[in-house]
């Protein structure tokens, strides 16, 4: 049995002021629309939006940005042809690559983050053999599921 469900939101760094150009950025750019933040958050900065199949994309301040080059969120579009010519309407670069199998594009947001846009309905990545348990969570945890000491 897994206690998780899913995935509710992956957060993105940003610096001090960095409201305007998120906006910008996945407001205007990628088309999310801004989700109110609690109130209890207003005062940390950053701005949040919603994805379509309603997951979030928080954009949170962090006093020192490290731009990341690997880790990274994964987003769906309906159309990646016309993602990426709406990308060089607006000047956006990105670099296209078909490593893993499937059509896909890496951007950078204004903060330094790295993007990657995959077509919506692509196979991703199957289950391990032998059920819903990798072969590596099997080594660590054990057939029961804890964690092997």
């Amino acid at each position: 049995m897994s206690f998780v469900t899913g995935l509710d939101h992956v957060q993105i760094e940003a610096p001090a002021g960095c409201e305007a150009q998120a906006r910008a950025f996945f407001g205007t750019f990628l088309g999310l629309p801004e989700r109110v933040k609690p109130e209890a958050l207003r005062r940390n900065g950053g701005v949040w939006f919603g994805l379509p199949d309603g997951w979030q994309q928080p954009v949170g301040v962090t006093p020192e940005v490290v731009p990341r080059g690997k880790g990274h969120p994964g987003l769906r579009c309906a159309d990646l042809a016309a993602f990426t010519a709406h990308g060089v309407r607006h000047g956006v670069p990105y670099r296209a690559d078909r490593e893993a199998g499937v059509a896909r594009v890496f951007l950078t947001d204004p903060f330094g983050k790295r993007l990657e846009v995959v077509p919506r309905g692509h196979p991703g990545v199957r289950r391990a053999a032998g059920g819903s348990r990798n072969r590596e969570f099997t080594r660590l945890t054990g057939p029961s599921g804890r964690m092997v000491r």
